[in-house]
Order: structure tokens, then C-alpha cells, then sequence
């Protein structure tokens, strides 16, 4: 495969959820090939960490804070993204939370609003603003972050698997909404991944070493792995991919 369909030089790639895990691997990831890269997430301090490692990979990058619940917010990320860079080619909706490991029952209202809220409605208010921008520029490419729990079902942490669900469902009919306006939507969907969210999700009920020893391949990612699989999808070497899912899970939903 040639080199040039993965490189990002001299396009721009915004990041939601950029601060930490996944997000923040994605955000250095389209750095270090070449991209410009606007970062957003929760956090100042850890915002500014990513910015500045992105900009020692030689790319211009800019943090700002931003909660993907508030739409407001989120468009005004995308506005600023538009008109510092001009042009967004890639957009990455990463944003996400955990929720309460434990019986569906147990789950306060409180809980639901706030899961799904993050996870699914964030989701779509990155998609609210971006394609606009994508459509007056000629096309795009985006990528949502789904999960391993977005294909199959996983016990005591059913409202998570619901929104999940809920972003593969978003990211079929809204990448054929857009399938003729060169703007391509597809999904990722993580197993377990070495990062807070998953010891903050399972901790003091699952160690990560079962966890582990369920996965085929016998461990758990990186985010560096996911954030691979986000810039060949956003790359012009997925050209003809539109409306897919791609599980990064080391064989844990094959079964």
C-alpha cells in the first residue's frame, strides 16, 4: 500500500474526547502523520499536554475545552476548528464515559441520562456540526467510537451496551445519508483498551487479568491500536469504506 494514501500532510483532524486514552492517541497519531491537529476534551491541563506533543511531532495543534453534551459547546469547537484550519477533512468523535458497573435495575435515571447523554447524543452533535463544514468543502471523512459492547451484549453494564449500540446504528444511516456527498462515516469499536475508562468500569468487580484471559489473543490493547485503526479509516486508503464498524477486540466478539 502506498505510503501517500496514509499521509495527512497538509489536512486537518479534529479529535473529541482528545484528552485522554484513545482519543489522545488519536490526536498524536494524525500528528505524527503529518495532519493538523485540533484537540477537544475535559481538562485543561491534560488538553495542553496532548497540544504540546502534537506539536512535537511538527504539526500545528490547538486544545480547546469543551463538553460534548452542551451543543453550544460542541459547535462552537467546530467553528473554531474551521476557522483556525480553514478546512476539517477528519473528525473524530471519541467521547465517552463508563457508567456504573452493575444490574440494569440498579441504574438510577440519573445514570441513563448521563451515559447516553456522553455516549450517544455527543456522538451526534459532533456529526450535527461537522458534516455541515464537510459538505461546503467538499467531503470528509469521520470516525465514531463505538465498543466491543456496540456488537454484542455484555451483563452489568447494559445502559454502556445500549449506547453503543446506539452509535453503530448512527454511524450506518448517517453514513448513507452522506454516501453521495463524499463524506464518509464509520465506526470503531474497541475490546478492552489499557486506559482509565476500562479500570474505572471493572475495578473492585473484574481484575484485568481475566479480562484478558477471555480475549483470544490473550490481552488487552493500547489505545495507540485503536487510534491506528481511526487514521486508516480516515485515510484515502479506505476510499470505498463507508458505513462499516471495525472491530479492534483481539477476536473477543468472533464467538
Amino acid at each position: 500500500m502506498a505510503d501517500h494514501l496514509l499521509s495527512f500532510a497538509g489536512k486537518t483532524a479534529l479529535v473529541f474526547g482528545g484528552t485522554a486514552g484513545i482519543g489522545r492517541s488519536a490526536a498524536i497519531a494524525f500528528a505524527s502523520a503529518g495532519a493538523n491537529v485540533f484537540i477537544s476534551g475535559l481538562g485543561a491541563a491534560e488538553g495542553k499536554e496532548v497540544e504540546a506533543e502534537a506539536r512535537s511531532k511538527g504539526a500545528e495543534a490547538v486544545f480547546m475545552e469543551a463538553d460534548v453534551t452542551r451543543e453550544s459547546e460542541v459547535q462552537a469547537v467546530v467553528s473554531a476548528a474551521a476557522e483556525r484550519f480553514g478546512r476539517i477533512h477528519a473528525a473524530v468523535n471519541n467521547a465517552g464515559i463508563e457508567g456504573r458497573f452493575g444490574p440494569v435495575q440498579d441504574l438510577t435515571e440519573a445514570d441513563f441520562d448521563r451515559i447516553i447523554s456522553v455516549n450517544l447524543k455527543g456522538i451526534w452533535l459532533g456529526l450535527k456540526y461537522e458534516i455541515p463544514h464537510m459538505l461546503a468543502h467538499g467531503g470528509g471523512a469521520i470516525v465514531n467510537t463505538s465498543s466491543s459492547a456496540g456488537v454484542t451484549g455484555i451483563a452489568n453494564v447494559a445502559v454502556y451496551t445500549a449506547s453503543k449500540h446506539g452509535v453503530v446504528g448512527l454511524t450506518k444511516a448517517t453514513a448513507l445519508e452522506l454516501a453521495q456527498a463524499r463524506i464518509r462515516v464509520n465506526a470503531i469499536a474497541p475490546g478492552p483498551v489499557n486506559t482509565d475508562l476500562l479500570k474505572r468500569m471493572v475495578g473492585g468487580h473484574i481484575d484485568l487479568s481475566v479480562i484478558a484471559d477471555h480475549v483470544p489473543m490473550r490481552r488487552i490493547s493500547e489505545p495507540e491500536e485503536s487510534a491506528q485503526a481511526i487514521l486508516w479509516l480516515c485515510s484515502d486508503a479506505a476510499s470505498f469504506i463507508t458505513g462499516h464498524t471495525l472491530v479492534v477486540d483481539g477476536g473477543l466478539t468472533v464467538g
